[in-house]
């Protein structure tokens, strides 16, 4: 054996010992996957990742995700050894209150982390999002003899990764789109929590992705360095594909009782097991947190490689800055996220208009006057542009050679779209994806995943209610604006005309740190007359007085989206029958919440205990912003809608000026004994 094949098993069992230690001392997590696949990660990092430990962030490093989160021991071991900002305190402090070593990893919480992993197939999407991000820099930004972006995207991904949808999807996609920056390294260790993987899959993973346009090779040993490098070295050759490398491997490798068995997959190993497993490694049986002091040179060497790659790096991007000046600061502002001078002096005005015109129509017109001004604002929806009105006019469409597109096409795959715009996103794209919102389910887990990394993507819904019409219950939202308002750090936006949603973009496009769902109409809403009422640019606050009465109201109107002017409505009626009412349009409940408890207690006084508020929605969660119980109604839906045309479907269920003046007026003349 040679001195680097004696230095690289080393470090492979150093990893292995640092994950079982902390895996033990914390008695709990996941020993198995890292010990098996401590060989693989480490051939990645020694041979391929370019990255520079000094500088997690540099712009043209390649990318890790270790989709198969639950073996984040795997992760924090390599990155402590190749010289990361993770110390051995942090790796002893595994699963820890407070900790930068969770059980799954997480984003921006250690450096080296590219993002959040654990929920199973989440990681294999986001990666297809960075490798068409990478794509796309590449296309816009290089220039002959400048490629400022060129980069690798390398993945692990499990057994479980595979069999999740997600990853189905997105691996569809990837093929179609030819993206060869992308190599998948498939951990086959046959084992998954409840036993061999034989009780639930028994496909052909290889033809599969070959029929996908992957290019598939097989490593049939996981400990075989020499044969991994290969593989890896064939996978960076092919540019035309991405790459799935499936490697056989032995989960929990080197325990005599737990090797190939599930008992390892989601369990401490025991210390009597621990001290075997480090006898068959060669290892001192009796030392806890060992590294070997041959490492630490190993580190170093690492740390000034990296530094090398970005000083080389930063001296091409200096001339870059000289003789594309203009292209450089672009590329310098989308990295700090920072937008045009004067991206926003298009953001159209629009008339007042009693036939008006659906939310979605006018996003699509502001969409366009901002995209011009801001490049790497990029996306498109599920096969649905020409419903949700999210086509970049005069751009083209992403595709396999055309990698310049900025109108993406990400088929009938609304779980992929998610988790690819969150690659996207990481990658400093500005993206945004379209769908219905009852299909937002399809999708929930990625925008989930956006909020908790603090991603900036934008989520366009459209078809907002049962106002969709004729296509029925099956596509009309009800429970959707709740579910996703119940997601923290998501703002949830429904403007209530096309002003709105033009200031409302303001907005969205200066949000930096949490992704935003705009929920957008089918239907024409009338233009609100902005010399009579409220300017849209209250929306900006989530919600604002839009129309009110001279004095104190008796009862307050507060409504969302196409509802908003039902509530107007309704307060012409009040109002000519002596009753003083408020209409407060309330777009957005979370940034509501932000505003400062004056400006709150201004637009809902609590002395004002009737309140009416509709949405045509579910009901729950508008508890929050009525005053007394029994003086507080909601005009809402209890359960699903039906097929017709949109107009008597708010005649059925109840959205009517009439029900809705008849419902004010039995609160405010209800008996009760609650105050403010």
């Amino acid at each position: 054996m040679s001195q680097e094949e004696k230095l690289s098993t080393l470090i492979i069992n150093t990893i292995r010992t640092l994950g079982i230690d902390a895996i033990q001392k914390a008695n709990s997590g996941h020993p198995g996957a890292l010990m098996a696949l401590a060989p693989v990660a480490f051939t990645v990092w020694d041979k391929f990742i370019r990255h520079n430990p000094q500088n997690p962030e540099w712009p043209n490093r390649d990318r890790f995700i270790l989709s198969a989160g639950h073996a984040s021991m795997l992760l924090y071991g390599i990155l402590h050894i190749m010289g990361y900002d993770i110390t051995l305190s942090d790796i002893k402090n595994f699963r820890q209150l407070h900790s930068i070593t969770p059980g799954h990893p997480e984003y921006h919480l250690i450096p080296g982390v590219e993002t959040t992993t654990g929920p199973l197939g989440q990681g294999a999407g986001c990666s297809v999002g960075m490798a068409i991000a990478e794509k796309w820099l590449a296309s816009y930004f290089n220039r002959p003899g400048y490629d400022i972006i060129d980069y690798n995207i390398f993945v692990i991904v499990s057994d479980g990764d595979l069999m999740e949808g997600v990853s189905s999807e997105a691996a569809s996609l990837a093929g179609h789109l030819g993206l060869g920056n992308l190599v998948w390294i498939y951990d086959n260790n046959h084992i998954t929590i409840e036993g061999s993987t034989k009780l639930t899959f028994s496909e052909d993973v290889a033809a599969r992705f070959r029929a996908y346009n992957w290019f598939v090779q097989k490593v049939n040993d996981a400990n075989d360095l020499k044969a991994i490098e290969c593989a890896l070295k064939n996978a960076k050759t092919e540019s035309s594909h991405p790459s799935l490398i499936i490697v056989d491997s032995h989960i929990a490798y080197g325990s005599p009782n737990k090797q190939d068995t599930s008992a390892a997959h989601g369990s401490p190993l025991g210390e009597d097991e621990i001290k075997a497993v480090k006898r068959n490694y060669g290892w001192d049986p009796e030392a806890k947190f060992l590294i070997p002091t041959e490492i630490e040179p190993y580190r170093q060497s690492v740390i000034a490689r990296g530094m090398k790659f970005e000083s080389e790096w930063n001296k091409k991007f200096a001339s870059y800055e000289i003789e594309y000046p203009e292209l450089a600061n672009q590329f310098m502002m989308m990295l700090k996220r920072e937008l045009p001078t004067g991206w926003e002096k298009d953001l159209p005005l629009f008339a007042a208009d009693v036939k008006g015109t659906a939310t979605r129509n006018s996003s699509g017109k502001v969409l366009n006057a901002v995209a011009k001004h801001i490049p790497w604002l990029i996306g498109g929806s599920a096969d649905l542009a020409e419903s949700t009105k999210t086509l970049i006019d005069g751009a083209k469409s992403f595709a396999n050679g055309v990698y310049d597109g900025r109108n993406f096409h990400f088929g009938i795959r609304e779980h992929a779209m998610g988790a690819i715009a969150n690659g996207m996103a990481l990658s400093k794209i500005r993206p945004y994806t379209a769908t219905f919102l009852v299909f937002s389910d399809y999708m929930r887990p990625s925008i989930r995943l956006a909020a908790l990394m603090s991603q900036p993507v934008i989520y366009i819904f459209t078809h907002d209610s049962i106002r969709l019409g004729e296509d029925g219950p099956t596509h009309q939202p009800i429970e959707h604006l709740a579910a996703l308002r119940a997601i923290p750090n998501l703002d949830v936006i429904r403007p209530a005309d096309a002003n709105e949603v033009s200031s409302i973009w303001k907005y969205v496009l200066a949000v930096t740190d949490h992704p935003i769902a705009l929920i957008l109409s089918r239907q024409s809403i009338p233009t609100i007359d902005r010399k009579i009422y409220s300017s849209a640019d209250g929306a900006l606050r989530g919600a604002y007085i839009l129309a009110d009465c001279d004095s104190l109201p008796d009862v307050m109107l507060i409504g969302t989206g196409s509802e908003v002017q039902l509530c107007l409505d309704v307060h012409e009626v009040l109002m000519k029958e002596g009753v003083k009412s408020r209409v407060v349009s309330m777009p957005c409940w979370s940034l509501f919440d932000w505003q400062s408890k004056d400006y709150r207690e201004k637009v809902l006084p609590s002395i004002v205990r009737t309140r009416i508020a509709v949405e045509a929605g579910s009901t729950m969660g508008w508890e929050r912003y009525l005053g007394c119980p029994n003086k507080s109604r909601v005009i809402g839906m209890e359960g699903f809608g039906a097929s017709a045309p949109d107009k008597e479907l708010y005649r059925e269920f109840g959205f009517t000026v009439e029900r809705i003046v008849r419902t004010a007026k039995e609160a405010l003349n209800s008996t009760s004994v609650h105050h403010p």
